[in-house]
């Protein structure tokens, strides 16, 4: 192994270890307890150091929430992919969905609520966030319906799944009846 491949995989497992920290510190206490000073002492190396591979707290969240992207996107395809019909994918799709958004929250307020910097819905939109969006296009274009456009059918049940997330965490909706809100919502949307 050259000196230059040593440097470059070196760097990287630093990245790894800024972002899995920050991620681990936002889950723990919430994003503002994230500063780079405080993942510079978590991480045992020099502010400067952390500079050298992220400009600012932005450019980290932006981070997580690509790795988040990547690792939602995996979810929803496995659980999609465990079940036949497709209602039955839909229903699933929904609740890896809120699962997911219930199981992170730090990891979900860094894709979908905090600035990290991302260009959603663009050219220049990075991969794991088109990839994540496909992941719910494959399940739910096939329920859109006739003479509904699959990616405007997408982003309404994406959206109405980003309410129901939010709003139960929030407490502003009993978490008894999340069952009967996915059930209602894949009843009256989808055309299956």
């Amino acid at each position: 192994m050259s000196v230059q491949e040593r440097k470059e995989r070196e760097r990287a497992g630093r990245e790894r270890l800024i972002v899995a920290t920050a991620r681990e510190l936002a889950e723990q206490q919430g994003w503002d307890a994230v500063t780079t000073r405080r993942l510079a002492e978590r991480i045992e190396y020099s502010q400067p150091v952390l500079y050298s591979h992220f400009r600012g707290k932005r450019e980290i969240i932006g981070a997580v929430a690509l790795e988040g992207a990547a690792e939602m996107a995996g979810a929803l395809r496995a659980a999609t992919s465990a079940t036949a019909g497709p209602r039955a994918r839909v229903v699933a799709l929904a609740r890896a969905y809120l699962d997911f958004a219930a199981d992170n929250p730090a990891v979900y307020d860094a894709m979908f609520q905090l600035d990290g910097g991302l260009a959603f819905a663009q050219e220049d939109t990075p991969e794991p966030l088109k990839d994540a969006f496909a992941a719910l296009l494959e399940t739910l274009g096939e329920v859109a319906g006739d003479d509904v456009h699959p990616a405007l059918f997408t982003e309404l049940f994406w959206a109405s799944l980003h309410g129901l997330a939010t709003l139960t965490r929030a407490g502003r909706l009993p978490p008894e009846d999340s069952e009967l809100r996915v059930e209602l919502l894949v009843d009256r949307l989808a055309v299956v």
